[in-house]
């Protein structure tokens, strides 16, 4: 059967990685930790897991960063995590059994449910939230985004779906959310700026009312309760900043 590494780039993760390691440590042939600059417990949580573990500090964004990491992967076959995800049981049969099969040109997408503010978001859009995390380490690898990466195919790659939940417990209260959106949205104006792209205000309100209709009412968010009214309102609310950002970086009056 083919080998299988999961990769991950992390940093200060400590009060989640074990928890994500814990779903895999039992099945996988290697683990791949690639730091940048963590000041917790981090490192040491890896190394009980076995964990190879690296470190870069130069970091250029999420694309280029899980490209260096994938460069330390040994296996056949990558299998990329967060640190705040958790691999079921199901999922994990899938994995297996995808592997084994060994298809040529193949990539996988995981099904992602995330839980906000302790409750599982099943409609606003974001489920199931097919990510693409598993691959043939020679196959492919992510793009040079500075955020929201994606992994680039070849012309030549087949996607099939897996099946079993991959949980993602993601923003655990206002703050967590406000910190990662400002970081996104920064780094979403500085990628838009360097493609010679522009925004302007109007543009900004106008995306970030549609946001709120898609999320809330189109895609059902209502279903989601409180958290999905809430969610719905902290997207537009995202999706106005990064606009905005964009706008101040390229506004020269």
């Amino acid at each position: 059967m083919p080998t299988i590494s999961v990769a991950m780039i992390v940093k200060n993760e400590e009060q989640d990685l074990a928890q994500c390691l814990d779903t895999v440590k039992d099945w996988v042939d290697e683990i791949v930790i690639l730091d940048s600059g963590s000041t917790d417990n981090t490192e040491n949580i890896a190394s009980q897991y076995g964990a190879k573990f690296y470190v870069n500090t130069d970091w250029q964004g999420f694309g280029k960063q899980r490209q260096l990491a994938q460069q330390y992967v040994t296996s056949d076959y990558v299998l990329w995590l967060d640190a705040d995800e958790r691999v079921t049981d199901e999922l994990k049969q899938s994995i297996l059994s995808a592997v084994e099969s060994d298809l040529e040109n193949t990539v996988y997408e995981l099904p992602r449910l995330s839980e906000v503010f302790g409750r599982e978001i099943r409609h606003s859009g974001w489920y199931p939230d097919y990510v693409t995390r598993l691959y043939k380490t020679s196959f492919a690898q992510y793009g040079d985004e500075l955020v929201h990466e994606k992994v680039h195919l070849p012309k030549n790659a087949v996607t099939r779906k897996l099946s079993g939940d991959l949980l993602h417990y993601t923003y655990k209260d206002i703050h967590h959310y406000l910190v990662k959106s400002a970081s996104y949205a920064k780094a979403w104006a500085e990628q838009k700026k360097n493609a010679g792209k522009k925004a302007t205000l109007f543009q900004g309100v106008t995306h970030g009312i549609s946001c709120f209709i898609k999320m809330y009412i189109l895609k059902a968010g209502f279903l989601d309760g409180k958290q999905g009214f809430l969610l719905a309102i902290l997207s537009s609310h995202s999706t106005f900043v990064k606009y905005a950002d964009l706008w101040l970086r390229t506004n020269n009056k």
